[in-house]
């Protein structure tokens, strides 16, 4: 098929080196195809880059820290990462969500473990979340891909009548305070008010990968699951290109598909009025969520939290209630700041000792607020953090910030702090970046869009890269591909 197409510099470029962006190009390329990696940046990797924020010698994941969609994704457990540098490091309990009277609830890798701890809501638990656990291998693909004919229809349609629901209204399964806060913290992974239809299906997902596999981090940072991305790739013939701020079509070399790991923003920047005027329209029409403010710390010593177990938890919840949690992001989308914010909050170096200095640590955390905001959220998040760490200001050597607008100049795609790709609200979660019959389509034969503003959305799974890069292999090579690609 190949050689009856015009010849061209490339089959295929890549716009954007994320997770999503390498996946496409990996996807792409695994058919012997020739690709182009093309990064606006030094380094590759998008959100996942590591580096010493604070202090030398201390490493810092920059965005995204805790990966269980990437340890869980159909598409990457088909390539051999491990072979190229990536070692996942699982913590024993993959979250911990602590409250002011020094109790805790914790997320484990047993379901029963985990019920155990809630106390009167211990088989309420187990109904609803072992079901969730037990068919997640079968709907995990439905789940992380676009609006189509499910693969099991019957399980997809069980999760979706529980996953459909508000994180609020599916709370009410549980009676205790303990239960709720546990599960609005994982709905809260939403960034979106709790009320909104569909908020259950984050937490559920998120519990799911729990009970499942964990949640793990990266061994030396999140840039190793970039690197070992890149490696893969390169090892198959690709090429990157660094330095690259594609701004225009017309800078590009001559391929038969341009994929971009942007969001429509950025797309509708680039293209430069290639598309129809209605695909336009959606573009622009296009909704973006909330920001976040972030905050990495270099430590003299571990998080003194109060409950010991919560010492040992990759990834901490900091909110509190359930009813604190609700009213923090409720007001994230009026337009206001929570004094009281749920706060997201990661120890890498309790496990992984590249992190830091011997004998010393650090800390990632962020919390959501309204897009766009430039507010300093440092004494709010630490007074959070000293809320259920007594003593932890004591043990900052230093602390480096990002605000929403930071965070977009640092990664164009995050729009006003958007980490997500745009609003994941039920109106985006399948229709994004526009309801058409294929999402990663554009109106222009041979342009793609392959980024988190596609389906399956935000997370480090490369789940949007893969499905585009199919679609652009059955359009424009005439190839049909599946998972399993090929499983090492």
């Amino acid at each position: 098929m190949l050689n009856k197409r015009d010849k061209r510099d490339y089959d295929a470029i890549v716009v954007g080196s994320g997770p999503n962006g390498l996946a496409a190009a990996i996807t792409l390329q695994q058919q012997g195809l020739s690709v182009l990696i093309a990064e606006a940046k030094p380094t590759i990797g998008g959100g996942l880059r590591t580096q010493e924020l604070t202090l030398p010698g201390f490493k810092h994941d920059v965005c995204s820290a805790i990966h269980p969609l990437a340890a869980d994704s159909p598409f990457f457990n088909t390539l051999p990462l491990e072979a190229h540098g990536l070692e996942f490091i699982y913590p024993s309990i993959a979250a911990a969500h602590p409250f002011s009277d020094g109790s805790v609830a914790l997320l484990k890798h047993s379901v029963a473990e985990t019920a155990a701890m809630l106390d009167k809501d211990s088989k309420a638990y187990v109904d609803v979340i072992h079901p969730v656990v037990k068919n997640w291998p079968l709907i995990r693909n439905d789940i992380l891909g676009p609006l189509r004919f499910p693969e099991h229809p019957v399980l997809m349609a069980k999760f979706g009548w529980q996953g459909l629901r508000s994180a609020v209204h599916f709370s009410k399964k549980f009676s205790s305070g303990k239960a709720k806060a546990l599960f609005a913290g994982m709905a809260a992974h939403s960034i979106q008010p709790l009320s909104n239809m569909a908020t259950s299906a984050f937490g559920l997902v998120l519990m799911a990968t729990a009970h499942h596999k964990g949640w793990p981090m990266a061994k030396g940072g999140s840039a190793s699951i970039a690197n070992a991305l890149a490696s893969f790739f390169i090892s198959l013939g690709g090429k990157i290109e660094t330095s690259f701020n594609v701004e225009s079509i017309g800078q590009l070399p001559s391929a038969h598909a341009v994929l971009f790991d942007v969001t429509p923003r950025q797309l509708l920047k680039i293209s430069g009025h290639h598309f129809s005027s209605f695909y336009d329209s959606q573009l622009r029409s296009y909704r973006y969520g909330a920001g976040v403010f972030k905050i990495d710390w270099a430590l003299d010593a571990p998080t003194p939290f109060t409950a010991p177990e919560a010492r040992l938890a990759g990834t901490l919840h900091l909110g509190n209630t359930f009813e604190e949690i609700v009213e923090s992001e409720r007001l994230i989308w009026e337009n206001r700041v929570s004094e009281n914010p749920f706060v997201l909050f990661t120890q890498q170096s309790v496990f992984d000792d590249t992190r830091a200095p011997e004998g010393k640590h650090t800390a990632w955390a962020y919390c959501h607020t309204p897009r766009g905001s430039n507010k300093d959220m440092t004494e709010i998040i630490e007074r959070q953090v000293e809320r259920f760490a007594p003593g932890f200001r004591e043990r900052i050597l230093g602390r480096h910030t990002m605000n929403t607008e930071q965070l977009e100049e640092y990664n164009s795609n995050y729009i006003g702090g958007d980490i997500n790709g745009g609003a994941m609200d039920i109106r985006q979660l399948f229709a994004r970046p526009a309801l058409r019959f294929s999402p990663y389509r554009t109106s222009e034969k041979g342009l793609y869009l392959c980024s988190s503003s596609t389906p399956p959305g935000g997370g480090v799974h490369g789940m949007c890269g893969y499905h585009a890069a199919r679609i652009a292999l059955r359009d424009i090579f005439n190839i049909e591909i599946n998972l399993p690609i090929k499983v090492y």
